[in-house]
């Protein structure tokens, strides 16, 4: 190991924004990320006052910097209203200097989903959408706990494709019963649609939802789940999709980037209720968490003293090799090898044990110029990335 502390880095790694709206019509039981359901109607206005504030408690941090792209998540942010997400992204604008072009992506779920809104979503400068479908079976989406039918997910993509060319469409599969060809007519449903973006999800049981405490019946065995992820890898391939990434398939020049800006280890802010950062400095990594309850988050952000956050961590050098192959191991094509250096200013030396191990292994590429996952390590990529926490 040549150092234990990043060395001066001549230029920063791309940056990104995300914005979290943390509400729902209801809680997944499947779900683990920050939602909650709501309790009468959203306090847009309150919600917007604290956005801005938080967004303005990090512009010392940033100041100067270009923003790449944009992604507003949640919970549901179709469930804001349309004048709030123009009056969101106008304040986005004026405070970081946010140009034509960029990708702003947000997530919508079918149950959600009015023509009239998607129409004034699209003209704010929202230019890329994320639809949860999840399923197009009615059986699997009352299991799922959705609020939708399989009528409103198909009715839902038909609007989203008169008011914008790029979407991606959110399907779950490994579902409670459900066959290779039950999810071989989801996936064909889907598919028909044309999007230019497929994210496909295996459910898993993830801690602290109910699905945790009360595992539904009949999950499918790993080796039809094996079946499921080749069935992926097929129909999506015959209709022009790439498989970039675990989850991720999509059209030639349809990546989208404000993920793989995540997974190159790139900069991001991130804004709202539980929203995570991490922020590079010349000689330092920083990681960033809010407050999870929206409640206090409103409560704390416009005070514009740090209390609304949780955390304001600077990584240590040793955490970086893990923290970097966690992200870009997920890439089919991996990384270029001298990124790491790049975006985390610590010579590759630090982690040569850690590479040499997951080539002998025959889960990592044996070549000097990418970090790429072997067929076999992609397979089993948990234990390719568990290689890099020693």
């Amino acid at each position: 190991m040549r150092s234990q502390h990043p060395q001066f880095k001549s230029s920063l790694p791309p940056l990104s924004l995300y914005v979290h709206v943390p509400w729902c019509v209801q809680k997944c039981p499947y779900c683990d990320f920050n939602s909650h359901a709501l309790q009468g109607g959203i306090p847009e206005e309150l919600y917007l006052q604290a956005l801005e504030a938080d967004l303005v408690h990090h512009l010392p941090h940033i100041w100067g910097r270009t923003i790449h792209t944009v992604f507003i998540g949640g919970g549901t942010p179709s469930l804001l209203s349309a004048k709030v997400m123009d009056r969101l992204l106008s304040m986005l604008r004026n405070l970081l200097g946010i140009g034509p072009g960029i990708e702003i992506t947000m997530e919508a779920n079918p149950g959600t989903v009015e023509a009239d809104k998607f129409k004034a979503f699209a003209a704010s400068g929202i230019n890329r959408l994320s639809l949860g479908i999840q399923s197009f079976n009615n059986q699997q989406l009352s299991v799922l706990g959705r609020i939708h039918r399989a009528e409103e997910a198909k009715t839902a993509i038909e609007i989203a494709q008169r008011y914008f060319r790029r979407i991606n469409l959110d399907l779950m599969f490994a579902l409670p019963g459900q066959s290779l060809q039950d999810h071989a007519e989801d996936l064909q449903q889907a598919l028909a649609f044309g999007t230019e973006h497929l994210s496909l999800y295996n459910l898993t049981l993830e801690p602290n939802t109910v699905f945790a405490k009360y595992p539904p019946n009949d999950l499918p065995e790993d080796d039809l789940v094996d079946e499921m992820l080749e069935q992926n890898i097929v129909l999506t391939a015959a209709q022009g999709f790439e498989h970039y990434e675990v989850s991720a398939y999509a059209k030639k020049g349809a990546y989208a980037r404000h993920n793989v800006n995540y997974w190159q280890f790139g900069d991001y802010v991130g804004i709202g209720p539980g929203a995570h950062g991490k922020i590079s400095f010349p000689d330092r990594i920083v990681r960033t968490v809010n407050q999870r309850s929206p409640q206090n988050w409103l409560e704390n952000a416009p005070k514009g003293d740090g209390s609304h956050q949780v955390e304001w961590r600077e990584l240590p050098a040793e955490e970086i090799p893990f923290e970097f192959m966690l992200n870009a191991l997920r890439l089919s094509a991996g990384v270029p090898a001298g990124l790491f250096e790049e975006h985390t200013g610590l010579s590759a030396l630090i982690m040569q044990k850690q590479v040499q191990r997951a080539i002998d292994k025959k889960l990592l590429e044996d070549s000097p110029l990418v970090y790429r996952a072997t067929d076999l390590g992609w397979r089993f990529l948990n234990d390719l990335q568990a290689i890099f926490l020693d």
